[in-house]
């Protein structure tokens, strides 16, 4: 009979689109080891808009929870929590599809990190975290990040990353994300480089483990 993974810790990082969630997902993963802890992101549940034409899919509303399959990542949390591994989809930015290939993770790992805009917005998988951690990062720095990020990594213009972030972005982040910080446990202010946070996570991860 398979055992649960009683012990798995899942962590959830929380906050606006450049606020600094990856790094601070990564931060964790270096300093506490990648043999113990693994990074799930909330893009990578992304719907398959691959019944859709490449201009309906232009027109779909990303910074929505309903933009997300939040019931298959809570499936996979719980497969993890059960003992077993879970194939996390690879999602394409450029034509808003998943890929035929998947990210296997096997349950061995003692905790997941899993970032995103909207994770506190669904209670079901709230319920799931352990910890709840909210970036708190100015807009203004944010968005530059997230500009930056989408030109360079995602080939999208200057032009379109502008237009979505007053259309869609900055909209759905007052409606949903800002709201959400609520339910941390805690408030990480300064992005993913506060140090004092870093090492306070550490710390409280070194004692759950």
């Amino acid at each position: 009979m398979k055992q649960t993974h009683s012990s798995l810790i899942i962590i959830g990082i929380a906050g606006a689109s450049g606020s600094g969630k990856s790094l601070l997902a990564t931060t964790i993963v270096d300093e506490l080891g990648s043999d113990k802890v693994v990074v799930i992101s909330e893009d990578s549940y992304y719907k398959d808009l691959n019944h859709l034409t490449i201009k309906q899919r232009a027109k779909v509303n990303f910074d929505h929870p309903d933009a997300f399959d939040h019931a298959l990542l809570r499936e996979h949390l719980k497969k993890l929590k059960n003992g077993e591994a879970i194939d996390v989809p690879i999602y394409d930015f450029t034509t808003h599809t998943r890929s035929k290939k998947v990210r296997h993770i096997t349950s061995d790992k003692s905790i997941i990190v899993l970032e995103g805009i909207l994770l506190f917005v669904d209670t079901k998988l709230r319920n799931i975290m352990d910890t709840c951690l909210y970036m708190d990062t100015a807009l203004d720095i944010a968005f530059i990040r997230r500009l930056t990020r989408d030109v360079l990594e995602r080939g999208r213009t200057m032009e379109c990353v502008i237009k979505q972030y007053e259309t869609t972005v900055r909209p759905m982040f007052i409606k949903y994300v800002d709201p959400s910080k609520r339910y941390a446990d805690i408030i990480i202010p300064n992005g993913g480089k506060n140090r004092i946070a870093i090492d306070m996570i550490k710390a409280k991860m070194k004692e759950l483990l």
